[in-house]
């Protein structure tokens, strides 16, 4: 019988490398940071850590869900943009866009998006405390 409750946990580590950059490993996978005061242009800061963790569930959402739906797609790709406010630091507010490469109808694209808002982890941790606003559309729409 199948562990209906068991959940899943996550491990990361990220240690500083020096004054400019951490690197955090995770499996055997690793990905510098960019935790520089004066910022950096080959490592993702970690606002910008935050909005790829986002785009990432949305695609990997979009993978879970597209067997079910037999839904088909060529591609997808998502853009984010996050607004940070100062008073608290935090992001205020989080756009994105997701354009998909298919052929599907628009009733069968807005499917997807629900499936996308309602299960994705990411999504549900950042939606309840930032404004999340998107859509989604076929490659050939605007």
């Amino acid at each position: 019988m199948k562990d209906s409750n068991r959940k899943m946990i996550f491990h990361v580590s990220t240690a500083r490398v020096d004054a400019h950059g951490s690197l955090a490993q995770c499996k055997s996978a690793e990905i510098m940071l960019d935790t520089d005061l004066a910022g950096r242009a080959d490592a993702f800061n970690p606002a910008e850590l935050l909005l790829a963790a986002l785009s990432a569930c949305i695609i990997k959402g979009i993978e879970r869900v597209t067997p079910i739906l037999k839904f088909s797609l060529r591609g997808v790709e998502v853009r984010v943009e996050g607004v940070r406010q100062d008073v608290p630091p935090k992001m205020e507010s989080i756009t994105y866009e997701i354009i998909v490469d298919t052929d599907e109808n628009e009733r069968r694209l807005e499917l997807l998006h629900d499936n996308v808002r309602k299960y994705g982890t990411v999504f549900n941790t950042i939606a309840p405390g930032t404004q999340l606003t998107g859509k989604l559309h076929g490659k050939n729409q605007a």
